[in-house]
């Protein structure tokens, strides 16, 4: 059995897939199914794409008007929605608004009149849904699934690999993980996790043989000022970037779960820490301090001894 890789870009950054399989000829249908799923994810839910769901909801947003929805997107709401509740208004779909006034390729944050400018188009009380349609209360308006789109399309492309018979095999999309099985001598994939400050260096390794992970950080994009660093992690209740984690990864079942995870945790700021003390998935949290916290960082101490 040979390991097959396809390497593609989608989602606005690199993707792999990577499989076991008995012949190339398998392995290739394996690969080319998650790759299109993970396009047709892409394609149905991006804002950048005049004919996607997304983009059909955002253009009728103030109109009085229902959009017809289909099972998928009612699902991908009801996601949003428990995202939404659990955080206290932290995360909100409706928040992707804000690209409009924080351009992390500058040099400066932006003034605060115009954060609250926007803020008044940011609102999940303001999105009528149900299973089969959806309104947006207001125009300007945007839906974005962003937040977690990608470990959604992580674990729908996992689960093709499942349904073409793949056993052992491993999904990244721009660092969100869904693992399919170990490798075929039972060792586990070990997923490097990068050190915040020191670019293109692997602060630890975690073992995962089944599952989910993702990882959160405040240098993915960010504005480094004297006096601050603004991170893309925003609050959708005040429009500005939270202050606590350099970053955090989660494993859990489905990368799904590990990405809301990591999201709810990273947006509860200098108190991430003692809110996931609860959560029920391993997590490695560092600090600004570059200090290791949590379940994993005690398995990665304790590998780094040995």
């Amino acid at each position: 059995m040979q390991r097959h890789e396809r390497l593609f870009r989608a989602m606005g950054g690199p993707c792999s897939v990577q499989v076991y399989a008995a012949d190339a000829t398998s392995a290739d249908f394996a690969l080319s199914a998650a790759e299109a799923e993970v396009r047709r994810i892409e394609s149905k839910y991006s804002r950048y794409r005049d004919d996607s769901v997304v983009a059909r909801i955002n253009a009728a947003a103030g109109s009085g008007r229902d959009v017809a929805i289909d099972a998928e997107t009612a699902q991908l709401l009801a996601i949003a929605a428990r995202l939404h509740e659990q955080s206290d208004g932290r995360f909100d779909i409706t928040s992707g608004v804000l690209r409009r006034v924080w351009d992390f390729q500058s040099a400066q944050p932006p003034a605060a009149a115009a954060v609250a400018d926007v803020l008044a188009l940011i609102g999940w009380q303001q999105v009528h849904w149900s299973p089969q349609h959806v309104q947006l209360g207001q125009p300007g308006m945007e839906l974005d699934f962003g937040g977690f789109g990608k470990e959604y399309a992580a674990d729908r492309a996992a689960a093709v690999l499942v349904a073409c018979g793949i056993r052992h095999g491993l999904v990244e999309l721009g660092g969100d993980i869904s693992v399919v099985g170990p490798h075929p001598d039972g060792s586990p994939w070990l997923i490097g996790i990068q050190h915040p400050r020191q670019p293109g260096q692997v602060l630890a390794s975690i073992a995962l043989t089944q599952g989910g992970l993702a990882t959160s950080g405040d240098y993915e994009r960010c504005i480094v000022t004297p006096d601050r660093r603004y991170s893309h992690i925003l609050d959708a209740r005040n429009g500005w970037p939270v202050d606590g984690l350099a970053s955090l990864t989660v494993t859990a079942p489905q990368c799904l779960l590990a990405g809301a995870a990591c999201t709810l945790g990273m947006l509860q700021g200098q108190g991430a820490t003692d809110w996931l003390a609860d959560c029920p998935y391993p997590w490695l949290a560092v600090t600004r301090e570059l200090k290791l916290h949590g379940t994993l960082a005690v398995a990665v101490a304790e590998e780094n001894q040995t």
